[in-house]
C-alpha cells in the first residue's frame, strides 16, 4: 500500500510565537482565541478538505509579554468537546501536561472527548517547559528533566491502563436477566509506581477507536525516547530537508528498538505555507509577514521562556550574552543549549541572541500552488514526514491552500479523496490497541 500524506490544522487565533502582529490584521477578529465559533469554522473547513486532525496547543503560565493568543484562550478539552458536536470525521487533538495533571482525572477527560466525538480524540503529551507553571500548582520549583520525562512515561502507562478498565462486552444491559454490567469484565488498575499510585477502575468504557491517540513533541534525547516508547503521532521540529530526514530516521529507528512497528508512529512537521498566484508574490508576502511580526521586545521575552521565563531586559543588550545556562535545566533545555553554544562560538551579544529567536528563515512551502505541491511531494518522498501540521494566518490563507494545493496533491495520488474511517486511528492508519483484559479478538479498525 502506497504512503499518503496526513494533514492537520493548527489554529492560533490572534497570534502565537512568531506571529506577534497577527491580531492587528483587519481580517482577524480580536476575540478569535476565545470564540468557539472561530474554532468550529476552522474545523469544518479542515474537515471539508479531508484533513486528519485539528490540533490545539496549550500552556498554563503567562505573563504580559506572551503572544496575544497565549494571553486569552480557551482550555483545549472544553474547546474540542464543543467542536466535536459540529464535526463527524476530523480528529481532535488537545495538549495537556503530564507534569501538572493527575492521571485519573486526565484519562477520564480524554476518554469523555473520545466518546463525545465517536472515537476522534488525541492527546498531545507535554512535560511543560514554562518554569513559572509550578507556582500555579503549589510547587516552588519546576521539576527537572529526568523527573518530568520519567513521570510522563508512567503517566501515559497509567492512562492506558485506566482506558482498559472495561472489556468491550462488559455491558450486556439485558433487562430480561436484570444484568446491566458483567462484573467479571470490570478491572481495577491497582497501579503502584515511582510517581503515581492509582487504584481505578475508570468509570468510562472504551470508545470506537479503543483509546485516544497519543501525540508528543520530542526534541531532546529524553523527548525522543519518550516519543519512541509511547507516541503514535509526533510533532517534529522541521528545519532543513536534511535535518528533517535525520529526525525522521532517528525516531523510526528508536521506535523499532522498543519493539514497535515504525509505521505505527506518524511524524508531522510544522508547516506555515504562504500560497500566492506566483512564486515572487508568495516570497514577497512571506517577507512582509516577517517584518510585521518581528518585534524585538517580544522576541526577547520569548527567549526568556527557554530559560525559565527569565527577564533578560535587566541586562545590557550590547554586552556579551549572560551566563544563564543553569536556568535552562528546568526550562527548554534543548533549544536553550543551542542558543548558548552559538552565542559562545560567535561571541554574540544579548541583542544578537534575542534577534535569533525570530530570525528570518525561508520556508520551503512558499510559492504558487504548483511550487508548494512540488515541494511537499519532494519532502514527503524524501521521508522527512508522514504529515504536516499546518498553520495559517487567516481563513483566506487556509482557503488558498485548500483550493490551490490540495487538489494537486490529490491528482498526484498523495492525499485522500475521501475519509477511510470515522475514527482518528482509522484515518491515520493506526491499529486499535488490544484491550489487555479482553478474551475476544479485537475489531478491525475503521
Amino acid at each position: 500500500m502506497s504512503r499518503t500524506i496526513h494533514l492537520a490544522l493548527h489554529p492560533y487565533g490572534v497570534g502565537g510565537p512568531g506571529q506577534h502582529g497577527l491580531w492587528k490584521d483587519p481580517r482577524v477578529a480580536k476575540n478569535s482565541s476565545i470564540d468557539i465559533n472561530y474554532y468550529i469554522n476552522q474545523a469544518k473547513a479542515a474537515e471539508h478538505a479531508l484533513f486528519d486532525a485539528l490540533f490545539i496547543v496549550d500552556s498554563q503560565f503567562i505573563n504580559a509579554t506572551y503572544p496575544a493568543h497565549y494571553l486569552n484562550r480557551l482550555e483545549p478539552l472544553t474547546l474540542l468537546s464543543a467542536v466535536a458536536t459540529h464535526t463527524r470525521h476530523i480528529g481532535l487533538v488537545g495538549t495537556a501536561s503530564s507534569t501538572y495533571n493527575s492521571p485519573f482525572n486526565l484519562a477520564r477527560r480524554f476518554a469523555s472527548l473520545d466518546h463525545i466525538s465517536g472515537g476522534r480524540a488525541g492527546w498531545n503529551v507535554v512535560t511543560s517547559f514554562d518554569t513559572g507553571t509550578s507556582r500555579n500548582f503549589g510547587l516552588e520549583e519546576h521539576l527537572d528533566y529526568t523527573t518530568r520525562y520519567g513521570r510522563a512515561v508512567e503517566f501515559v502507562k497509567v492512562a492506558r491502563g485506566l482506558w482498559d478498565s472495561y472489556e468491550d462486552d462488559a455491558f450486556p444491559a439485558d433487562p430480561e436477566r436484570g444484568v446491566f454490567l458483567d462484573p467479571s469484565k470490570l478491572h481495577a488498575l491497582e497501579h503502584r509506581g515511582e510517581y503515581f499510585d492509582v487504584a481505578g477502575p475508570l468509570n468510562l468504557s472504551r470508545s470506537p477507536q479503543g483509546q485516544p491517540v497519543i501525540f508528543q513533541a520530542g526534541v531532546s534525547e529524553e523527548g525522543r525516547d519518550l516519543a519512541a516508547q509511547v507516541a503514535e503521532g509526533i510533532y517534529a521540529p522541521g528545519g532543513s530537508l536534511e535535518q528533517a530526514q535525520a529526525y525522521y530516521s532517528d525516531i523510526k529507528t528508536r521506535t523499532a528498538a522498543y519493539g514497535r512497528d515504525p509505521e505505527h508512529i506518524k511524524i508531522f512537521i510544522h508547516g506555515g505555507p504562504v500560497v500566492a498566484a506566483t512564486d515572487e508574490a508568495a516570497r514577497r508576502r512571506e517577507r512582509e509577514i516577517f517584518e510585521e511580526d518581528n518585534d524585538f521586545d517580544r522576541n526577547l521575552a520569548l527567549l526568556g521562556r527557554s530559560f525559565g521565563a527569565y527577564d533578560f531586559s535587566v541586562h545590557d543588550l550590547d554586552a556579551p550574552f549572560p551566563d544563564v545556562a543553569h536556568l535552562a535545566e528546568k526550562g527548554g533545555r534543548t533549544g536553550a543549549a543551542k542558543l548558548i553554544e552559538r552565542a559562545r562560538a560567535e561571541n554574540l551579544t544579548l541583542r544578537q541572541v534575542g534577534s535569533l529567536v525570530n530570525e528570518f528563515h525561508r520556508s520551503p512551502f512558499v510559492g504558487s500552488p504548483d511550487t508548494v505541491a512540488d515541494t511537499i511531494e519532494k519532502w514527503f518522498e524524501a521521508r522527512t514526514f508522514d504529515g504536516i501540521n499546518l498553520a495559517f494566518r487567516t481563513g483566506d490563507d487556509l482557503e488558498l491552500f485548500v483550493d490551490g494545493v490540495v487538489p494537486l496533491l490529490r491528482k498526484r495520488g498523495l492525499f485522500r479523496t475521501e475519509y477511510a474511517a470515522d475514527t482518528l486511528r482509522g484515518n491515520l492508519g493506526l491499529p486499535i490497541p488490544a484491550n489487555r483484559h479482553s478474551r475476544a479478538p479485537q475489531l478491525v479498525n475503521g
